[in-house]
């Protein structure tokens, strides 16, 4: 497991933009499994859409991909010279809406990994219905100004 104190040192993202609470498991290189808790008090909330909130669609494949770069660069032993860009989505469909309340399941497995990037098919879950799924391509770079990279 991954609690997010340590998805916190391995990915960039940061409050409001943070969208994994804990990772529960990884096979390395293979797949991963991580959830996020929906709360009323997410800030997209607000105007998407007042009175009826919804979690924004292009934000459920965001979390798909966090969880896909946790699972990349947790076993990197220079991952804070690396980054991983998201860089395509495929086949993405939306089954259900997501809403304040739900507990989003993740589910990444890798279809293809090459040394900069990787494909990989997501989905959320919720209450153990599929909410949503997507092939999501990756690329990893050094990051920028990082000595080292």
């Amino acid at each position: 497991m991954v609690p997010i104190n340590e998805i916190l040192d391995i990915i960039p993202h940061r409050y409001p933009f943070l969208l994994v609470d804990r990772v529960l498991e990884i096979v390395e290189k293979t797949s991963a499994v991580g959830i996020k808790n929906v709360t009323v008090n997410e800030p997209f909330f607000q105007g998407h859409f007042p009175g009826n909130p919804v979690m924004p669609a292009v934000l459920i494949v965001e979390g798909m991909a966090q969880v896909g770069a946790v699972m990349l660069l947790a076993s990197m032993p220079d991952r804070k010279k690396k980054l991983i860009y998201f860089t395509g989505i495929d086949g993405a469909r939306f089954r259900r809406p997501i809403v304040p309340g739900d507990q989003i399941r993740y589910e990444l497995e890798v279809i293809n990994l090459k040394s900069r990037a990787c494909k990989m098919r997501g989905r959320a879950l919720v209450d153990g219905q599929l909410a949503a799924e997507a092939e999501i391509l990756s690329a990893m770079v050094d990051v920028p100004g990082v000595a080292g990279s």
